[in-house]
């Protein structure tokens, strides 16, 4: 039986890799094991080779994975972790490779959560899986052809093996094997909020900078770069009765919607202002606390769509066509607040001087009782007027509270979801319009049991991060589209 693979395997001083390396060498199909590691090994034998490296994901690595491999795959542990092989792992990996002629493959697998062995399925890799995050799981099959052919965007410590599925994707098939194939056992597992936020920590600025310039590379080779020249705005003739318009969707928050509507009505401005709360067909009393507030409080607009199948998106569509709606529309969620009474105006003073299409702000995060949270202060400034809209595609949302110039979003308009509704409308519009930002903290964003999607299931954390790259995939699309309209104009 002919010997196909190389493995290249991780290893930390918190586990022990001495069972995978041994169900690996018992392996017909294994030609040679390697050990990847950055710190000298206890117990070395002569079961593998040892190789240092500064970071398991790094150009330098990837190159050497590169240079070594003499077989036709390659076996790559993407992260550390404690692995255990189902029967017939390689066979399966195998099958699937040849079938395809893939440049990656990676499967679905276990995981031991609280001392339990849970399914964690994959998702499939689409043309917008263009964030650093993607899930493969722990192993990854290579095709070494693909590997020999890669041509580095830079030299990265952090963005390699980004880079390298970069460049893959837009050369050969990337495939999800859906059979659970090994268990993986993750050593030291980031929180989720620190993992739901992690790519904005400061700490993390070098990857990130490195991330945006592989990102920037891969767009500009397959045409959906956008060079940093923008539309103007378009001429409205229409005639707004306010200036700016408070946008509330809300549906079950008696909790927390009366200090909502308060922290909107407390906004001193220079300009008329008023707050459309749409009221999404609430039974528990949401609605009765409206309809007082909007009895004693001209400025609250207590609106009920007629429709009934309406998420978040819907509603925002209900209020932006309103017939009281203003020239700006800015957002403010049922359980969140304005930080101060300044914000609205610091906001549409940013519109004026400007002429955006979009303002977006920075919020802290709080808990229920508005204590502090890690990471604390959310500002997005991997940002940049030049690249913004471009690295855009590549983290998965764009910061908060979102403002936009009515007459633009009338005609972009939101998806009736109530997940990634407000990331497409923002990316939508960044592709033709300029987008001001506010860095300091404008907003509180509340994280408690009732609306947090930092503590998902797999299952729902799976289908928001489907949902958000086929965002990024149509989005790509219509860049590429783009791009050939204005290449054609030039000839």
């Amino acid at each position: 039986m002919q010997k196909e693979i190389t493995t290249f395997i991780h290893s930390s001083e918190n586990k022990n890799e001495t069972n995978f390396i041994d169900s690996l060498k018992s392996d017909s199909f294994i030609k040679k094991i390697y050990i990847l590691t950055t710190h000298k090994l206890k117990n070395e034998t002569n079961n593998y080779e040892t190789i240092y490296t500064q970071n398991l994901l790094s150009s330098e690595t990837i190159a050497k994975l590169a240079t070594i491999s003499n077989t036709k795959y390659v076996l790559f542990q993407t992260k550390p972790a404690e692995i255990i092989l189902e029967n017939n792992f390689l066979k399966t990996f195998l099958r699937y490779a040849k079938l395809t002629g893939t440049g990656i493959a990676y499967s679905d697998y276990f995981e031991i959560k609280n001392g339990r062995k849970i399914i964690h399925p994959t998702i499939n890799y689409q043309a917008g899986s263009v964030r650093e995050d993607f899930d493969f799981g722990s192993l990854v099959f290579l095709n070494v052809k693909a590997l020999k052919e890669f041509t580095q965007s830079g030299h990265y410590k952090y963005a390699g093996f980004y880079d390298l599925r970069l460049f893959i994707s837009r050369n050969y098939n990337i495939i999800r094997i859906p059979e659970v194939l090994y268990t993986s056992i993750e050593i030291d597992s980031p929180k989720s909020e620190e993992k739901h936020f992690g790519y904005l920590d400061p700490q993390n600025r070098k990857a990130q900078i490195e991330y945006e310039k592989a990102l920037s590379y891969h767009l500009k080779k397959i045409g959906a770069y956008l060079e940093p020249e923008f539309c103007d705005l378009p001429v409205s003739t229409e005639i707004f009765e306010t200036e700016a318009s408070v946008v509330i969707p809300v549906k079950n928050r008696v909790e927390t919607i009366a200090n909502a509507v308060k922290s909107a009505l407390m906004q001193k401005t220079n300009f008329t202002f008023n707050i459309i709360v749409v009221d999404n067909h609430s039974n528990d009393g949401t609605s009765e606390v409206l309809r007082k507030i909007s009895q004693s409080e001209k400025k609250v607009i207590h609106h009920i769509p007629a429709r009934k199948n309406l998420c978040i998106g819907g509603c925002w569509n209900e209020a932006i066509f309103h017939k009281k709606c203003g020239k700006y529309v800015v957002q403010l969620d049922s359980d969140d607040l304005y930080a101060n009474d300044d914000t609205l105006q610091k906001i549409i003073d940013l519109f004026r001087k400007e002429n955006y299409a979009m303002v977006i702000g920075s919020y802290k995060l709080t808990d229920f009782n508005f204590n502090d949270i890690p990471p604390g202060i959310i500002n997005h400034k991997e940002w940049t007027l030049k690249n913004g809209r471009n690295n855009a595609l590549r983290v998965n949302g764009l910061g908060a509270p979102r403002a936009f110039f009515t007459p633009v979003i009338r005609k972009i308009k939101f998806n009736n979801v109530s997940y990634g509704e407000d990331y497409a409308a923002s990316l939508a519009v960044s592709r033709n319009y300029k987008i001001g930002r506010i860095y300091e903290p404008i907003y509180l964003c509340r994280r408690w049991e009732g609306n947090t999607d930092s503590n998902l299931s797999i299952e729902k954390s799976n289908a928001n991060n489907f949902y958000k790259d086929k965002i990024r995939t149509q989005e790509i699309k219509a860049r590429q589209s783009l791009n050939k309209k204005k290449l054609k104009i030039e000839k």
